[in-house]
């Protein structure tokens, strides 16, 4: 990945992201962040750890630092991480870890501040017998499938990915429509109305009239 993609992806948010280009990919609203205020930003280094920990370990011996582990668990009820494990990812300088599936030591790993999603936390780990762990294969997590090299951008509001191609081509609407809705706040702090900005009214009015319309920012 450039260094200037990197510069441009670390001003990105999810949401102006996905308003962007309606095709991108977005992970389903019940992966949620450990931490607040954390981003998430790199490659996918997918993950296929069926109930079972050892395609966990696995990955450390391929990922490259700047890699976000996006991890498969088909259901599994049993935590797949924890506080030793996002501590070995941070040392590698991995980018982040999203599981779509359980974690444990929920504390620990919110003290490191690695960005880390999770669908939820359980006491109880998964085993560790898998002799053939599965690593860098195309996978299912937060409704979307994911593939080795995908890029992701997460923040609290969720995770939105795509190719880099794909994210490339959003990026630049993406910063047309930062600009727009930076102006459009300081605007309304400044006390003009949020409405009139968005033209509400004349949207309403062309939507009544049968014609086709969408809402649009106002210098």
């Amino acid at each position: 990945m450039s260094q200037d993609l990197m510069s441009r992806l670390a001003a990105a948010d999810s949401s102006s992201l996905s308003d962007a280009d309606k095709s991108l990919r977005v992970m389903d609203s019940g992966l949620r962040p450990l931490g607040a205020g954390l981003r998430l930003i790199g490659r996918a280094f997918t993950v296929a750890a069926h109930d079972d920990l050892l395609p966990m370990f696995e990955a450390f011996t391929q990922a490259q630092a700047g890699d976000v582990l996006v991890v498969e668990t088909a259901g599994s009820p049993h935590a797949v991480a924890g506080e030793l494990f996002a501590a070995e990812a941070q040392r590698l300088g991995l980018a982040g870890v999203v599981i779509d599936g359980f974690c444990r030591d929920a504390v620990g790993i919110r003290e490191l501040g690695l960005p880390f999603y999770a669908r939820g936390v359980t006491p109880r780990a998964a085993p560790g017998q898998q002799p053939e762990p599965r690593v860098g294969v195309a996978v299912q997590v937060g409704g979307v499938e994911v593939s080795p090299g995908d890029l992701l951008v997460g923040d609290e509001d969720g995770i939105v990915l795509g190719s880099e191609a794909e994210i490339e081509t959003a990026l630049s609407v993406m910063e047309g429509i930062q600009e727009a809705e930076g102006a459009i706040l300081a605007a309304v702090r400044s006390g003009t109305s949020l409405l009139d900005k968005i033209l509400y009214a004349e949207h309403l009015t062309r939507l009544r009239a049968g014609e086709s319309s969408k809402l649009e920012f106002k210098p």
